[in-house]
């Protein structure tokens, strides 16, 4: 998968760095294949080889993503379903009223530190999918990432320690990744709307179903977001020229 993954990244990088923003040109084969990862995991899709290898158009590859999905189209509020979905998983985990469940419930107050890891384990079992919202400490990731480029610039003087130093640091994230404890979130409306971005179909009632108008909407934002663009240059006819 990573393989086939990657290679469909290549070519649509190929079209995609000739598009004419700035922004686009700037843009590696690593992390268009990290957005079409993205995409295929929220939207429970795989493309295949040079499937998108003739797209010319961001509104072509909008579309070709859509088609893709292969689902009925129909008009209802995903987001509604998600925070219904996670209201009734929150109160029957947490042992919680779900009248005292609201978008603006503060997430901190609900998952308390000392159970915090065990009740999002809890959480992520019963909807089926990881919601990934706890990170280490800032100070650690900091302290470990100054380690690394600490260790980079050793590499001039002696590699024995700089390749300790990177071993060490690696380690140090997976460990502080695994235990971390930190909220990535703040509230419920913010956790609801990382449900409905990252996993889409997953967050919905009826999984054979789909809203067209959302689905634009998450497309545009991933690429936003991950690959540094304004979502206002991401119109239907920006060409990507080859």
């Amino acid at each position: 998968m990573a393989i086939q993954t990657s290679c469909l990244a290549s070519q649509l990088l190929a079209s995609i760095q000739k598009m004419r923003t700035t922004e686009f040109t700037k843009t590696d084969s690593e992390d268009i294949e990290d957005v079409i990862l993205k995409i295929e995991k929220s939207l429970d899709i795989k493309f295949d080889d040079f499937e998108l290898i003739d797209v010319k158009t961001y509104g072509e590859l909008n579309d070709r993503i859509i088609r893709k999905i292969n689902k009925e189209h129909k008009v209802d509020c995903t987001s509604q379903q998600a925070f219904y979905k996670l209201r009734e998983i929150i109160s029957t985990n947490l042992k919680i009223d779900s009248k005292n469940i609201t978008p603006q419930t503060v997430l901190t107050d609900i998952l308390p530190k000392k159970t915090r890891k065990q009740k999002v384990k809890e959480i992520e079992n019963s909807l089926g999918f990881k919601i990934d919202i706890l990170r280490p400490k800032k100070w650690i990731t900091t302290s470990l990432t100054i380690l690394i480029l600490s260790s980079l610039i050793y590499f001039f003087f002696d590699w024995k320690i700089a390749i300790s130093g990177l071993i060490i640091s690696i380690i140090g994230f997976k460990i502080a990744y695994k235990l971390g404890k930190t909220l990535d979130l703040n509230t419920i409306s913010e956790l609801v709307e990382k449900m409905t971005r990252d996993n889409y179909i997953n967050s919905r009632r009826n999984k054979e179903t789909f809203n067209k108008n959302e689905i634009e909407r998450i497309i545009k934002k991933i690429f936003s977001e991950h690959l540094g663009i304004s979502q206002n240059e991401l119109t239907a006819d920006a060409l990507i020229e080859k």
